[in-house]
Order: C-alpha cells, then structure tokens, then sequence
C-alpha cells in the first residue's frame, strides 16, 4: 500500500470539493479545476504536504492568492480523512497537517506486506527490455562495464518492483569488423609463438588476453592448426576464443550478482537474414540512396541536423550501423517490446539521435526507445588516482574490482548518483568496515536489526503484535523513521518514472541514519512491554525495508558484522 499516495488522493479529493463549494456558493466564478499539484515542504513547520492551487487560479479568478487559499479553506470538509489540519501560509500556500494515525498505520502495512512492502504497479506488465553492458566479447571487461552492469542490472531491478516485466539483455558483438580484427590479432599471436618474426598491427588487440587464448588453444589442441590456411586458422581461433570470453564474461557478471535472461549475438541477425531484411525495409519506405558505391541511411530526412550513414559498404559488407538498426527493429517488432532501454557510455551520444531517427524511418515510435548514457568512473585511493590494478599491474578491468571492493561496494556505489554524472570512488574508504563507508553504513543498520531481534528472541521475547501499541511511539526519533518507513513506495514509483535507481541508494543511506538515531535515543528493551513491544515492531519494519532495497540493489544483507 502506498500511504503517500493516499495522502495526496485525499487532498486532492478535500481541495477539490472545497473549490466546489465555492463554485456552488458563487465565491469563485470557474468552469473547470485545474490540476492539483501537490509537494512536499522543506520545512516540517510547514506540515506534511502542501498545494499553491490558490496561486495557480490568481488569473483565472483576478484574486489575491492568499485570499483565494483563505475561501479554500473555510469551506473544507476533513471528515473521514487522516487530515488533522489545514493552514494558509506565506503568499497563498495551503499547508496539511495529518494525524499521526497515518503514520501509524505504516507498521501494520510493512508487516503485512514483509518482502513485497515497497513494491508498486506503473508498470502494468509492459514487456520492456533492458540492455547494458555488451562489452565486444575480444577481451575483459573495463570500468565502463562495470558501472553499467551495476546501473542496468539494478534498474532492471527496479522496474520489477515498479510492475514492468523486465527482460535483461546482453548484446553480444561476435560478427563484423571488430570480430576481423580479433581474429588476425590471434592469429598473428599464434604466428609469434611459432617462433615467426611477424610484427602486430597497430589497429590490433594489443592485449596480454590475446596471447592467453592462443596458448589455451594450444593446450587444448595442439599442433592441429599448423598445415591450415590463414583464413581456416583464423576461423578456428576466433571461434576457441570467443566461446572462451563469453564463458568469462559470463563467470565474472555472476561473481558481479548478474544473471541475464537473454545473450543475443549480432550473428544471428545475419544468420536470420534480418540485416538484410531490415535495409530492404527501409529501401522501400524511401530511406536510402546510394552514393559512391556504398548504400547510405538518409537520416537528413528524419531530421536535417542528422549526418546520413553508410548501410553497406562499397564491398558489399554491412555496417555496424545497419546491424545495430535491425538489431533494435528485433527487440520492436519481432520480440514485441514496448520499451526498450539501452544503457551506453557516454562517447556514444551521437549515436542515438541516429538510432532513433531509423526506428521513426521504420515507423517504430523513437519515444519507446530510452537510451541512458553513464559517466565516467574514477577510481582514487588516498588522494592518488588510480588507473591500473595491483594484482596485473594493467588497466583495471571488472574482476579486478570485485576482487579488490567486491561486489556490495561496487554495485552500491556506482549507484549512489545518476547515469549522467561522472563518479569517483574512494577504493580504500569501500574497503573498510567503518561507519564512514556508505555500504558499511546500510548493512550494518540491517545486522544491527537483526542482533536487536536475535538477542531478544534468546530472552524468549519475540514479536507479538497482538501486544503492539502504535499510538506509543511519540518520539520525534520514532515518528521520523515511521514518516520515512511511509514514503517507500512513492520513492520506488518516482524512482522508476525517472529511471534513477540512486534515488533508493539515497533512501537508504537516511533510513539506516535515522534508525542509527532511533537506536541511540530509544531502548527497545523496555520495563513497560507494550512499548516493547511496539518499538520491536518498529525494528522489524526497519529490518525488512533496508533488506528488501539492499536486495534491489544485488546487496548482501548481513545478519551479523
């Protein structure tokens, strides 16, 4: 149940027979009700919601706001609402009060609803796709994969509890021009090893991974590559080396809590025929042309700021571009998504006014294709900035990470600000178990939760909540974690609306800091045991809301620390 929407229905429904009323009485002259909008106040002075629908009719009404809100007021009806009471403040403002009942009934909703309290349906079942890291499958994956694996897997998450049903994704990109170049690096790596003078490429893989997967392959199979033609060796060490990488990928995301539900690989497009049956699709919708041999995307049609791009190459050979459009068209129209959320970094950002100009091009509707683009990462250590790993002393890739953070850390921190903004993570602050390391923080407020329960329970003190009293939590410390208990499900619908999963890494960095305050401030073992009792059902709601977030998040909730 959500407690806040609630709260703001019975506003709405009290301010607008209120304005009725005047309406009726001839105190205002209106033919409709304009929307009312409905907030919070910065300052709790200023009661639990406020609306400024006084200062939104001013023209409407040719009136003083003020005394607009003061008509409002006289003639509101608060029976059979949780509304206590109703003030004008500062220019025309109209300021709710609620009972603390409202807060109250919290307690009895969060223990009722246990492992799903927070969960909301926006959603209403929509198919939507979530596609994020697609690392190229020809060596490991860096720091750019590792925030997005923690920004996709989450929002994936998210969405879930949001009512979505959410498909995860990994695009795998195991054909084209990268794959050409995989394959000459490796088979260039195995000429070496042969003992031939023959010098890598600069456009190569020059990574130390490409050397390891030949060795492995002669480990495995010997000498059998030697009498074979450079094409066929190629075609064998490409087709050892990517089974090998997606095998790791797949090994390190598990390690990272990640599980996807779908590992699509760009070959099958052309495999299917899709690539092809894409371009003529957007041939015969008037969308392309040809110039200099090559066949191009007219974006320029869709939209004159848009550079148009090659479909098929002068040799006949695809674009990555034109795998990519029917790559999508698949998500749309064959697989039957209604959103579709690709997570990029942030250099692809000319890409997709591209990418939705060709969905608009095949009549796909581009407002179902959200594209998020993440930030940079910058890892530090101390005040020094770090960019290779202690254990290979190379660039510090996904496993790396885990291995020196694990994954909680990662997968909180990297989600403690929005896609679009750059991050910076402090590795030896997320290493220790100190109050100071946010991770710590949450997970030590659940453990605290859990030893709270656990040592009364070994007294023989369990929870009965035919002993619960909520009327006796009258503290401000109580009342401030009921009101925060309370807006769970509001946060998860605004969270899920803007597609911003550092919203609940927020919400639980102030849940755990005002159970810390609760904690110091109230005994929960008590001589009155009604309060007891209550104040241990305060503790269970607690115990259930940071381990049904920290389980959004992918995030060990630890019973003991």
């Amino acid at each position: 149940m959500n407690l806040v929407k609630l709260a703001k229905q019975q506003i709405q429904d009290v301010v607008q027979n209120a304005i009725k009323n005047c309406i009726d009485k001839g105190i205002f002259e209106l033919d409709s009700i304009p929307d009312i909008m409905i907030e919070k106040p910065k300052e709790k002075s200023h009661g639990d919601f406020a609306t400024n629908i006084a200062m939104e009719l001013t023209r409407k009404l040719k009136k003083n706001p003020r005394e607009i809100a003061q008509s409002i007021l006289s003639s509101v009806d608060l029976s059979n609402t949780f509304i206590e009471k109703v003030e004008v403040a500062g220019p025309g403002f109209i300021n709710f009060f609620f009972k603390k009942d409202w807060l109250y009934k919290v307690v009895d909703v969060i223990l009722s609803e246990g492992d799903d309290y927070g969960k909301v349906n926006i959603g209403n079942s929509k198919k939507v796709m979530v596609e994020f890291v697609s690392a190229n499958p020809t060596g490991p994956m860096h720091m750019g994969n590792a925030r997005g694996g923690a920004l996709g897997d989450c929002l994936a998450n998210l969405l879930k509890w949001a009512g979505y049903n959410v498909t995860k994704e990994f695009y795998v990109n195991d054909a084209g021009n990268q794959i050409e170049k995989f394959g000459q690096s490796l088979e260039i790596r195995y000429r070496q090893l042969k003992g031939e003078n023959i010098e890598l490429p600069e456009d190569c893989y020059h990574g130390e991974d490409i050397i390891e997967r030949v060795k492995e392959y002669l480990d495995e199979h010997g000498d059998d590559l030697e009498n074979l033609s450079s094409d066929e060796r190629r075609e064998k060490l490409v087709d050892f080396a990517l089974k090998r990488n997606i095998s790791l990928m797949k090994e390190h995301l598990r390690k990272y809590g990640i599980e996807y539900d779908v590992w699509f690989h760009e070959s099958s497009l052309y495999e299917s025929g899709e690539v092809f049956e894409t371009i003529e699709d957007l041939k015969s919708r008037g969308y392309t042309y040809e110039k200099d041999g090559a066949l191009w995307f007219a974006a320029s049609k869709i939209d004159e700021n848009l550079k148009d791009e090659v479909l098929i190459r002068a040799n006949g050979i695809p674009t990555y571009f034109a795998a990519d459009i029917a790559y999508h068209r698949n998500k749309f129209e064959k697989r039957g998504f209604d959103i579709v959320i690709d997570i990029w970094g942030a250099d692809h950002h000319g890409h997709v006014a591209r990418m939705k100009a060709a969905m608009k091009a095949l009549g796909i509707d581009p407002e179902r294709l959200i594209v998020i683009l993440m930030q940079l990462v910058r890892l530090v250590r101390g005040k020094e900035i770090v960019r290779m790993s202690k254990r290979t002393g190379k660039a510090i890739t996904l496993i790396d990470l885990i291995d020196e953070i694990g994954k909680d850390a990662a997968r909180f921190m990297f989600n403690t600000k929005s896609a679009d903004t750059h991050i910076e993570i402090d590795l030896d602050l997320v290493s220790q178990q100190t109050l100071d390391n946010p991770v710590f923080y949450v997970q030590y407020a659940h453990a605290r939760t859990c030893g709270i329960l656990r040592a009364l329970s070994e007294e023989g003190i369990v929870l009965d909540k035919s002993r619960i009293k909520v009327e006796l939590l009258q503290q401000e410390e109580e009342l401030e974690l009921l009101k925060k208990l309370l807006e769970l499900p509001e946060e998860i619908e605004i969270a899920a609306k803007n597609l911003d999963v550092s919203r609940v890494t927020k919400y639980l960095l102030d849940l755990a800091s005002m159970f810390h305050a609760f904690y110091n401030a109230c005994r929960v073992k008590n001589e009155n045991e009604e309060l007891m009792f209550t104040r241990l059902s305060l503790v269970e709601c607690v115990r259930i809301v940071i381990k049904n977030m920290l389980r959004l998040l992918g995030v060990d909730a630890p019973e003991k620390m």
